[in-house]
């Protein structure tokens, strides 16, 4: 309802007759200015160091007055582009959107407002820390929760309703419509977490697809960089999300989790119309690829959307590596994998199982038969600790369990030979898939578990996901971080526990790997079985003496160029964990580089 004005209201104005004016002066203006509001919105402030380069105050800005420049000598970090914003101020209408909607909560406006020039290119500035004039202004116009303008708070995915001790089911439900549409909307498209991706996937094209419903436009756009989108949309590291702008003030966007929603939810087939988008007829040639682990697979894809006829050559039963005997069923489960290789499959790649390279086949015979050849043999053996005790026969090791489990869990084998009281040794992510697997074999076997972990490293710096460390803890793993073994006790060919002691510093002053212990600090683990998960490594085997002294290895790798191909022998390409560690998203990047190159290279022959 309209308020009416009071008939004395008129009168108020007679105030201002007994007030001294004020008179400005063009002089004033600069020597003496006068004070602006508190929340005057003048000219910006930028501090640097804070600034992400996102953008998104260029792209918020109603007149356009926002351009973000390159500058080549700003460091080039993870979650930050090279790039701050200029602001032409003949165009700034001084809305503060800008500053309402700014990533890193680097920008600020002033109380300063004094510029004037009749040249229009002294209109334009990149301001830092103190301004455009560089002089120290107080801050005029600062964003607060009234202001602001992004969503900082993660719609969080839903986990189902099973004891996760007892049980193989995966326990991550994936986003509702709702929820995918909630979380898509948190995106500024800024693009920074593609730079940072090792695929550098098309993240926010396609999570923009969850946005505008057009979920098969979400799978072309992934299959461009990624044909495991199912695999990466459940176990990916997810680097991208630590490069999330939003992070710097919030929760970063749940960006596997929204591939995820796109690979379950896109109908079949149009996912398959979407996976088999870029693939062409097989004219080009013929290449062999040896292992079907992340970087096999990708390398095969993007060879025959090329259009070449792709072998792949794989030592057990089934393709996939690490991703079909890896990882555990509760976080990637059999159907996801199936999906992927499936998709793989029907793009027109060949795969020959039961085939292993160095016994099965040589590179030689693979030389011959091929126009090129790529190894993404992966590492898939486990590293050994040569500690006393470590010989006796009830140590077992993470990748060969791990794939007794998966092939228990398909019922192709029985149950791995588990004891009801184990102890794994170890703290990374792998570590905690034998860890946690062996909780459920266990509950099924015995209707009870014990299992401890022991790691060199402290909590705060274990490296596997902090998701893993408080699952576990929630399933009842046992604790001992900061705890380095020193032997396996056993008595009478039977394991009794592992020795540990108190972890001081595992570095030594010149950054190598010499841990020292505390001697007053030590205890006895009790133990039946050791599981040891302390890294992994690849058999090199195959290659012949020759090659051996010409190939560069280096910490349980193989140098090759930067095409990914050896120098003395350009037939032959690598990828995956036998060139960058293993990792799957790096193992999909140089899969997918190496296909490019291997075509560069059989063109040019």
């Amino acid at each position: 309802m309209k308020q009416e004005k009071s008939m004395l209201s008129p009168l108020k104005a007679w105030k201002y007759l007994v007030k001294e004016p004020v008179t400005v002066s063009k002089k004033d203006i600069f020597v003496k200015p006068r004070e602006a509001a508190d929340r005057y919105r003048g000219f910006h402030v930028n501090e640097h160091d804070k600034c992400t380069g996102c953008g998104t105050c260029s792209e918020i800005c109603p007149t356009d007055a926002i351009n973000m420049i390159v500058l080549p000598d700003q460091p080039f970090v993870d979650g930050k582009k090279n790039e701050r914003p200029a602001f032409d101020y003949g165009r700034c209408s001084f809305c503060g959107l800008c500053v309402d909607i700014c990533t890193g909560d680097s920008l600020h406006m002033t109380k300063e407002y004094v510029h004037i020039t009749p040249d229009v290119n002294q209109m334009y500035f990149m301001p830092d820390e103190l301004g455009i004039h560089q002089k120290k202004f107080e801050n005029g116009w600062l964003r607060d929760e009234v202001s602001e303008l992004l969503d900082l708070e993660r719609y969080e995915m839903k986990h189902e309703g099973v004891s996760r001790k007892s049980s193989f089911i995966e326990i991550v439900k994936g986003f509702s419509y709702e929820m995918a549409l909630a979380e898509s909307s948190r995106c500024v498209e800024c693009g920074v977490c593609t730079q940072t991706c090792p695929a550098q996937m098309n993240i926010p094209e396609y999570i923009r697809t969850v946005y505008d419903g057009d979920l098969k436009k979400g799978i072309e756009w992934i299959y461009k960089t990624n044909p495991l989108a199912n695999v990466c949309g459940r176990i990916c590291t997810h680097k991208c999300e630590s490069a999330c702008v939003i992070s710097n003030r919030g929760d970063a966007v749940a960006i596997r989790w929204l591939k995820r929603y796109i690979v379950d939810n896109t109908p079949m087939d149009q996912y398959e119309a979407g996976a088999l988008a870029y693939v062409t007829e097989k004219t080009n040639g013929k290449v062999a690829i040896v292992g079907s682990g992340p970087s096999g697979l990708s390398c095969a894809y993007y060879l025959s959307t090329l259009g070449y006829e792709v072998d792949v050559y794989e030592k057990n039963a089934l393709p996939g590596g690490v991703i079909r005997y890896g990882g555990p069923e509760y976080r990637l489960p059999e159907e996801s994998v199936k999906k992927d290789i499936l998709m793989i499959e029907n793009a027109g790649v060949n795969f020959i199982c039961n085939t292993e390279l160095g016994k099965d086949i040589s590179l030689e015979t693979l030389e011959e038969k091929y126009d090129s050849v790529f190894l993404g043999i992966g590492f898939s053996y486990s590293r050994p600790l040569p500690i006393p005790g470590s010989d006796n026969h009830e140590v077992k090791f993470a990748i060969e369990f791990l794939g007794q489990a998966r092939d228990y869990n398909r019922g192709l084998r029985a149950i791995p030979d588990i004891s009801d009281e184990v102890i794994v040794i170890g703290g990374g992510n792998v570590a905690f898939d034998v860890a946690r697997t062996l909780i459920r074999l266990q509950e099924e076997k015995y209707g009870k578990s014990s299992v401890a972990m022991a790691a060199l490293e402290h909590r705060e710096i274990l490296p596997a996901d902090l998701e893993e460390i408080e699952e576990g803890e929630e399933e009842g793993l046992k604790y001992s971080f900061g705890y380095g073994p020193q032997a396996i006790k056993v008595e009478d060919g039977i394991i009794k526990g592992l020795h540990v002691k108190k972890v001081l510093s595992i570095f030594d002053g010149e950054g190598r790997f010499n841990p020292s212990y505390d001697e007053e600090d030590q205890k006895i683990i009790p133990a039946k079985q050791v599981y040891i998960a302390i890294g992994q490594m690849a058999n090199f085997d195959f290659f012949n003496e020759e090659m051996k002294n010409n190939i560069e290895f280096f910490r349980g790798k193989v140098k090759v160029n930067d095409n990914g191909q050896f120098d003395h022998y350009p037939w032959l390409f690598a990828g995956g964990d036998i060139v960058r560690g293993p990792d799957i998203i790096n193992g999909v990047a140089t899969g997918h580089d190496a296909a490019k190159a291997i075509d560069a290279y059989i063109r040019s022959k």
